[in-house]
């Protein structure tokens, strides 16, 4: 029993297909995006009190949602990001949901993946959000300039054009660096440097990329996680980059089934969570090796890639976990949505002794 533990602290059967959960940073409240039966756009907000969770808004719109962010966001405004099934880029005022403050139609098809940074506190430089697309494209937002996108990456001419399916930013330790990591159903995942608006590093990993995640935005560039169809997650040492070989990396199966998601913990950034397609949740343990880059044969550095340690496995629902998120304010507490339409609160305990 020294073992973390996953508990299922609540469990609410809603009536739509959910597709993204978000905690509004500094309350115990979150936000729920999905996708009614008819087609139209699900958007609750709840409140976890006396141990269950109480609906405190919802309103439907035309077209459904498939994902959110709070990433771009002062913590005053706390104002919500959202992709929808149309291609369109909304932000939200939870206060007034009747119309959005922001939107543009960014892309031509479903937006898959959304992300921010430069708000919460968290990191430097402006508010970005970052979107990626079935169209193929993926493109950097500034909320404070409507309609244009400050920076867009696109299949070069004639190259056909693959779905994006996950999209992370990075590297955000300064007013000026920043990076975009995205994820294809090919297998690629590619990064962009913002700065100096170049193609930094692309590597296939030959299954689709479901997920992305750095461990820390506002870091000098640490680790990245990608997860994958086909049981797999990799984990990149993000420190050493050789010109050849990239960056180090270490590879564990889990789950037996695609893996949705990683969700690193706020407040440690060496744990975080897989989400599995059969309904399970995974918390891991990255161990750093003794050497973190040694040098080749040609005196160049290259990294030395660590390993994963599985601290807990839970099932907790019958069909694919599509999101989670830790609440940002109260270690081990998340929240989580299946694809058995159901929203569920987490609590993962002793988490504070690794």
């Amino acid at each position: 029993m020294d073992k973390p533990q996953i508990i299922a602290h609540v469990q609410k059967s809603l009536n739509y297909t959910l597709f993204d959960s978000k905690w509004i940073p500094c309350s115990a409240k979150f936000v729920v995006l999905g996708c009614h039966a008819r087609q139209t756009g699900a958007f609750q907000i709840y409140e976890i009190s006396h141990g269950d969770v109480k609906l405190l808004h919802e309103t439907e719109k035309s077209k459904a949602f498939k994902c959110g962010t709070f990433g771009a966001s002062s913590l005053q405004q706390r104002n919500f990001a959202t992709g929808d099934f149309e291609g369109k880029i909304m932000i939200w005022d939870l206060e007034k949901t009747e119309v959005p403050i922001y939107s543009v139609k960014g892309h031509d098809e479903i937006i898959n993946c959304i992300d921010g940074v430069g708000g919460l506190g968290i990191g430097e430089g402006a508010p970005e959000i970052v979107t990626g697309s079935r169209d193929g494209t993926v493109k950097v937002w500034d909320p404070r300039q409507k309609d244009e996108p400050v920076a867009k990456m696109e299949p070069a001419e004639g190259e056909t054009k693959r779905d994006c399916w996950a999209v992370a930013f990075g590297h955000a330790y300064n007013k000026a660096d920043r990076v975009v990591a995205a994820g294809y159903d090919n297998g690629d995942i590619k990064m962009f440097d913002l700065r100096n608006m170049s193609l930094r590093w692309e590597k296939n990993i030959s299954n689709g990329i479901c997920g992305l995640e750095f461990d820390r935005k506002d870091i000098n560039m640490n680790k990245l996680v990608a997860t994958t169809l086909e049981s797999k997650f990799h984990v990149f040492d993000m420190r050493t980059q050789h010109p050849q070989k990239g960056f180090a990396y270490c590879t564990e199966k889990a789950h037996k089934s695609t893996i949705w998601g990683v969700r690193h913990l706020p407040q440690n950034r060496d744990l975080f969570m897989t989400l599995g397609g059969n309904g399970s949740c995974n918390l891991w343990k990255y161990e750093y090796p003794a050497n973190r880059s040694k040098e080749d044969k040609d005196g160049v550095s290259e990294g030395v890639p660590g390993s994963v340690q599985l601290l807990q496995n839970a099932m907790i629902g019958t069909q694919p976990i599509a999101s989670l998120d830790w609440s940002p304010d109260k270690t081990g507490l998340a929240v989580c949505t299946g694809f058995d339409q159901t929203l569920r609160v987490l609590i993962v305990t002793k988490l504070n002794q690794y």
